[in-house]
This record gives structure tokens, sequence and C-alpha cells, in this order.
């Protein structure tokens, strides 16, 4: 891990950008944190947009984060961002959008050729981050998921033993074999569900929720769109990291 560049957000945000070999992320951190005093980190998903696009909502979080008393984190997707291109997944992205944009069902077949690739890659890339970013001083466990892409919340929560619990959001395409991972899934769980996103399908959102094996498990449902969070969802999941980090 090298850093590569550095500033204050304000007096208690210091964010950092750095590279994981050819994977460009982004830490932001409590200004109090220290060796003796370390703090936990919650690494931040998000769709894979690229960072650049999803700097503003990021940041926005990781301040939230950093007020809870948490370290964040986060990494570009494969594929995103100014990361190569990935010719397999672009096919599959541009094979969604005919799709809806003809009316037709998105079927098992697109679902899994958008998204079962990404999370093989992707989660390893997340447990080698997570491994430099657990050596730095004033950084440590236990380890939070926070974000999307949901798959991939799910996969890290099913194999990933440092992650104590996940905060997912619902609203992306999910694989049959993401509902049959989230079976064997046991950390506590908050789901956040927007009840009006216009892209997401709610019934499989909460068939997902239904199938998690988490003996604790909570879901926080919102009426409005996709960017309509409102401000005391944000504040619920630190609540909830709160509890199972600290």
């Amino acid at each position: 891990m090298h850093f590569t560049s550095e500033q204050h957000l304000d007096e208690n945000v210091l964010e950092r950008t750095f590279t994981l070999g050819d994977i460009p992320g982004i830490l932001w951190t409590p200004a109090s944190a220290s060796p003796s005093a370390p703090v936990p980190l919650i690494l931040l998903g998000h769709p894979p947009l690229g960072l650049g696009r999803m700097y503003p909502r990021l940041a926005g979080r990781a301040r939230q984060a950093v007020a809870d008393g948490f370290a964040a984190a986060t990494i570009e997707l494969p594929g995103s961002g100014d990361r190569p291109r990935w010719e397999a997944v672009e096919q599959a992205r541009a094979e969604l959008r005919r799709v809806l944009a003809a009316g037709e069902p998105v079927g098992d077949e697109i679902v899994d050729a958008l998204v079962l690739p990404l999370v093989d890659r992707a989660v390893p890339e997340w447990r080698s981050a997570l491994d430099a970013l657990l050596e730095l001083p004033g950084i440590r466990g236990p380890v939070g998921y926070s974000g999307g892409v949901i798959s991939i919340g799910v996969r890290l929560a099913l194999t990933e033993p440092r992650i104590a619990a996940a905060g997912l959001f619902a609203g992306s395409f999910v694989p049959r074999a993401t509902f049959e991972e989230a079976r064997r899934v046991t950390v506590p769980l908050h789901v956040l569900l927007q009840w009006d996103d216009e892209g997401n399908d709610r019934q499989a959102s909460l068939d997902l929720f239904d199938a998690f094996g988490s003996p604790e498990k909570s879901l926080s449902a919102n009426m409005g769109g996709h960017t309509g969070v409102p401000q005391y969802a944000g504040e619920d999941a630190g609540r909830f990291f709160t509890r199972h980090l600290k």
C-alpha cells in the first residue's frame, strides 16, 4: 500500500488516497486515531460507477463513520474508474441496458454474467486491502462492511472472518447463487431498503433479507427512491455499527 495524497476535510477527518498494487483507494481516519488509541474500521462498498463519480456520497458516508469513531476505507472496483476495461462485464451491462430498454424481463443468465464475475474478482481485492489497512497504526478490528454491491457484501460477510457486522444496501440485481450464500451468513446484519427505488426489485430484496441466516438481522425500509435515503437511516446504521464494533 502506497499513499499518494493527504488532506484534512475538516479538523477531525484525515483523508488519504492510496494504491494497492494497481488498485486505487481512499482511507478516512479520525485525526485522533493513533497506535495508542486505534479505531475500528468500516469498509465502504459502492456500485461500479467509479470512485470519481461516487466520491461525494462516499465522503459523506465516511464523515459519518468518523463522527461515530471509526476509520472508513474504500477501493475502486474491477473494470471501473481508471482501472482497465473489462470486456466481459461491459458486454453484460450492454445486454442489460438492451433488455431494460425493450421492456423485457432480466433473466438469470444476464444477472449471473453481470454480477458473479465482479464478486469473484472484487472480494479477494477487498480482503487484500483489509490485510494492508489493519497493519496501519491507528486502525484495528473488528471490521464492518457497509454498502453495495449487495452480492459483494454477502460474499465478504460469509468468507471474511474479520468482518463482525454488515450494513447492506438493497437495490442491485442478485444472482440465485447469492441467495444460497446468504443462508450461510451468520454475522449481525442491518439492511437498508428504499421502498420506491425505481431500479430495484423490491420483492427480491425482501426475499434476500428473509434468506439471511443471521440470528440478528434488521431491515430499515424507507419511502422514497434510490437517492432519497433519509438522514436518520444513516444514523441508525451508525448505531448498529457502534453496537457491534465497539
